[in-house]
């Protein structure tokens, strides 16, 4: 490379990095593609929002005390279940704030139940058959919980053995919530280290089993000990400790829309988890037929902020709006998604109507057609919907620097009205007719 093109790409490296006010983290994405639009990566919101004050409020006391906690929870369809997305944004809050390193959260044994993929930071084993129930079954048999998703022993003995395998960061898990149910009674224990434990508090009316451990673990095995017409099914994890800081849960469904989340039993599991920020990412499979409903799909959004705030009347919210994609026309034919600019009018509606924010990852990456560059450069899959590991944690990268750089505004910003990128005009006077 010669000195004048070394010189011009130093200082795009340094225009890009240029609006972090303090060195990043371990994590960081340092390549740079010509095709991301990263000046406009950016929480679009209106600065007036009570919600998203007292949030980042809050995070900003837990950042710089390591006193109190916050539980961001965040929920998507394949884009979350395959973890590498959600898990760089955790690693780099973990990384960026070590003395405020909460529990690692709520997770499910994916691949306890064959051909269902589980997250990298996690291994799962199972030996006896379950029952998989996933909440885009248009009837689901068994109950599911906020995870979406369930698996179910039945009729004999089933062990689930868990190993958390990322060592970046040590979540010192002392305290495990197992979620489901039994009509039958069946109680679940846990083996660690070959000794098994009763649970030390049970909530059948909140379908929770407590175990609180002397000393930290980083893997253990469920036991539920069905006997011949008997059925347990699990609908959740949720690993804790004693320590304040911050807890991202991670909560996908392969194919999962929103009406599929409408079907769970939500309540119980959010009074669990308490969440301070719940992180949007729902909507591609919503948006992925021809003859997609923005207004259904806005009205069912609505519905499940309405359950989230039924609990948390002060939760902020993130709308991620969804990515750039194409729909298989034929054998290795594909055609461009024309809903993505519609779906993305949506979530800045939604975004106005619940003084939430929005994370434009469809801007971001490049807008229409985009995401057939994200495939010539490695970062998308060749379905041209699903990103590759590099793409899903450079789009986590992203997100954790948009959420971390709203963080070093420390100044009071005056009221500023919610706008979609490259429009002039407030978002009230520029919706699409089908949006109402």
């Amino acid at each position: 490379m010669n000195n004048n093109k070394l010189i011009a790409t130093l200082l795009l490296v340094a225009a890009t990095l240029g609006g972090c006010h303090c060195q990043q983290p371990a994590g960081a994405e340092t390549k740079v593609y010509p095709f991301i639009r990263y000046d406009n990566n950016v929480l679009h919101y209106d600065s007036t929002s009570p919600s998203l004050q007292r949030c980042f409020a809050k995070m900003r006391r837990v950042a710089s005390t390591g006193r109190g906690t916050v539980n961001i929870v965040h929920i998507g369809g394949s884009h979350v279940q395959a973890g590498v997305f959600p898990n760089q944004v955790r690693v780099r809050i973990m990384q960026q704030w070590p003395e405020a390193v909460g529990g690692r959260g709520m997770i499910f044994p994916y691949s306890a139940a064959a051909k269902c993929n589980n997250p990298d930071d996690y291994k799962v084993h199972c030996k006896e058959k379950v029952v998989l129930t996933r909440n885009v079954y248009k009837a689901p048999e068994y109950p599911l919980g906020l995870c979406g998703i369930s698996v179910t022993a039945k009729d004999t003995p089933t062990r689930i053995q868990m190993l958390l395998t990322d060592r970046s960061v040590d979540y010192g898990v002392q305290h495990i919530v197992v979620l489901g149910s039994s009509p039958q009674g069946v109680v679940p224990r846990l083996d660690v280290a070959g000794h098994e434990h009763s649970p030390s508090y049970v909530d059948s009316a909140t379908h929770r089993y407590v175990f609180n451990l002397m000393h930290p673990v980083d893997s253990f095995d469920l036991l539920f000990p069905c006997c011949e017409g008997q059925t347990f099914t699990l609908t959740g994890v949720c690993l804790g400790n004693r320590r304040p800081g911050f807890s991202y849960h991670s909560i996908g469904v392969n194919g999962a829309a929103v009406p599929d989340y409408l079907k769970c039993r939500l309540t119980d599991d959010l009074r669990l988890l308490r969440p301070d920020l719940v992180i949007f990412g729902i909507g591609i499979n919503d948006a992925h037929e021809k003859n997609f409903d923005t207004v259904a799909f806005k009205n069912n959004y609505l519905a499940l902020c309405d359950s989230i705030r039924r609990v948390n009347p002060n939760c902020a919210f993130i709308f991620v709006t969804n990515n750039d994609s194409y729909r298989k026309t034929g054998r290795r034919r594909y055609a461009v998604n024309t809903n993505g600019p519609l779906a993305r009018d949506v979530f800045y509606r939604l975004a106005e109507l619940t003084g939430g924010a929005v994370w434009d990852q469809f801007d971001i990456m490049g807008g229409l057609k985009s995401m057939e560059k994200w495939q010539k450069a490695g970062l998308a899959q060749a379905d041209k919907v699903h990103f590759t590991r590099a793409g899903y944690r450079l789009m986590g990268n992203l997100l954790f620097d948009a959420i971390y750089n709203e963080l070093q505004k420390k100044d009071i910003i005056p009221p500023t009205p919610l706008k979609r990128r490259g429009s002039n005009k407030n978002i009230q006077n520029n919706r699409t007719p089908d949006i109402k």
